[in-house]
């Protein structure tokens, strides 16, 4: 319950002064801008938060800035490069477009973003993401390449495995949050995911939400909803606790 208050204290005032700071970084010499946010007292561990196609904005700052809160350090990944950051809906299918074509530049960008989180040591992570975030970081489940990780979740985020690829034997834990009325992702999909992480032998948790439209957790968006928003957090805080114990 001290997640959900939380939740709502953040969503129902926009003047929370923000915990964190941008953070400059490169990746093979191009520039890239994160957003850090360091726990409130002692950390219970690092969470990585991937942005939706938006790019990283306010949205996954406060999030970060959410987590710090709870006692996580966060670090808000860029992997559209610094100041890259679309407006309009064209352009914003046209910088996604890039990646899921290059899925290797895809998770290069991921790892390169959870090094600069890891500067001060090597800690044990959970990573998550949003909409095209949730994609992105079931990509990187599905590459096995990254060291320390404790589970993924993902937030209405598209769960298609693709072709060719599949979950490597030992990836960590995945939580799914989805919206019931989801159009844009569906139900089979989630169906689907459910068959390839069970054939894989991957623990996972599914939560659906009913009612709740794709984007469901976006503040101040005319999909918000939020009794499903409250729960995917309550939830996500659980895996936390759970996967990244003190």
């Amino acid at each position: 319950m001290k997640s959900i208050a939380l939740l709502l204290a953040f969503v129902m005032s926009p003047l929370v002064a923000q915990a964190g700071e941008s953070v400059p970084y490169t990746i093979d010499g191009e520039a890239f801008e994160g957003y850090r946010a360091n726990a409130a007292g002692d950390s219970k561990g690092l969470v990585l938060v991937i942005h939706d196609w938006d790019g990283l904005t306010e949205y996954e700052e406060k999030r970060a800035d959410m987590l710090a809160a709870m006692g996580y350090d966060a670090f808000a990944v860029d992997l559209y490069g610094k100041g890259n950051r679309p407006v309009d809906t064209g352009a914003k299918k046209k910088e996604t477009g890039k990646l899921y074509e290059d899925r290797a530049r895809m998770r290069t960008l991921i790892l390169g973003g959870l090094a600069e989180a890891r500067q001060d040591g090597d800690a044990e992570v959970v990573v998550m993401g949003y909409c095209f975030g949730g994609s992105a970081t079931l990509e990187l489940a599905r590459s096995g390449k990254a060291k320390g990780v404790a589970g993924y979740a993902t937030f209405h985020g598209g769960l298609t495995t693709p072709t060719g690829q599949s979950y490597p034997d030992g990836t960590p834990p995945v939580l799914i949050a989805h919206g019931g009325a989801d159009s844009s992702i569906t139900m089979d999909d989630v169906a689907a995911l459910s068959r390839d992480l069970e054939s894989a032998e991957i623990p996972y948790e599914i939560q659906v939400y009913s009612g709740a439209p794709h984007a469901f957790t976006v503040f101040g968006s005319s999909r918000y909803q939020k009794q499903a928003d409250t729960q995917s957090w309550d939830a996500f805080s659980d895996f936390l606790a759970t996967n990244l114990p003190e």
